[in-house]
C-alpha cells in the first residue's frame, strides 16, 4: 500500500482570497471520534474532492489516536478502493485554471487552493498555456492533472505537467493519488486541531 504523504508548510474569474476551509468549524480529535457517521461525513467529506464515500468508510476505524492516524485511515480507504473508484476520485478534481475556475463554480476549497498558488493572477497567455496542458493531459490519461497546489506556485505546477506527461497511466494514477493524500492532509489541518502530531507519514 502506498504511503500517505503531505508536507505542511487562481486565471481571471477564479475567486481570490485565502483558503475558505479556514471558515469551517474546527474540531478536536476527541470531537471527531465522537461524531455519528452522518456527522463525521459532513465534517470531513470535503477532504477528498467529490468523494464522501472515503469519510463514510473510514468512520468505522474510530477511535483514532491522533490526527496523523486519522489521515492514515482515510488514505488507507482511498488506496484500498478498486481501480475504477480511484480513477473516479481523480476525475472528481477540477482542471487547474479550467472551465470551473473561470466560471467561479469550483468548490470553496479548490477555489482557495488555486488562488493560493497565484492561479487567479495569470495573464490571458498564461491561462491559454494551462488550457493546452490540460487538454494534452486529458488526452493522454483520461483524467485531470492533480497536484497539491498549496505546495507549489505556477512554475512548479508547470514543471509537474512537463514531467508527468511522460508517465505511464498506471504511474500517473499513483502520482495523482499521492497528491490527493497531500491535499487531504492540508485540508485536515484546516479543520482538526493538531496537538502531538508531527506530520503525515512519508
Amino acid at each position: 500500500m502506498a504511503a500517505c504523504k503531505g508536507r505542511s508548510r487562481g486565471a481571471s474569474g477564479l475567486r481570490a482570497g485565502g483558503l475558505v476551509t479556514a471558515m469551517r468549524k474546527k474540531f478536536s480529535l476527541k470531537q471527531i471520534n465522537a461524531l455519528s457517521q452522518d456527522d463525521f461525513v459532513y465534517a470531513l467529506d470535503f477532504l477528498f474532492e467529490g468523494s464522501p464515500w472515503i469519510a463514510a468508510r473510514t468512520w468505522e476505524a474510530r477511535p483514532l489516536g491522533s490526527v496523523l492516524a486519522l489521515h492514515e485511515a482515510l488514505c488507507s480507504t482511498m488506496y484500498g478502493a478498486g481501480h475504477d473508484r480511484q480513477v473516479a476520485l481523480i476525475q472528481s478534481h477540477p482542471d487547474l485554471v479550467g472551465k470551473a475556475a473561470l466560471a467561479g463554480t469550483l468548490t470553496p476549497e479548490s477555489a482557495g487552493e488555486q488562488a493560493s498558488a497565484g492561479l487567479d493572477q495569470l495573464s490571458p497567455e498564461e491561462g491559454a498555456h494551462f488550457a493546452q496542458l490540460n487538454a494534452a493531459y486529458h488526452e493522454r490519461f483520461g483524467f485531470p492533472f492533480v497536484i497539491c497546489v498549496r505546495e507549489n506556485k505556477e512554475e512548479g505546477i508547470l514543471a509537474g505537467f512537463d514531467a508527468r506527461l511522460n508517465n505511464s497511466r498506471d504511474a500517473e494514477i499513483d502520482a495523482a493519488l499521492g497528491e490527493i493524500a497531500k491535499i487531504a492532509w492540508l485540508r485536515l489541518l484546516d479543520v482538526v486541531k493538531v496537538e502531538e502530531d508531527g506530520g503525515p507519514a512519508r
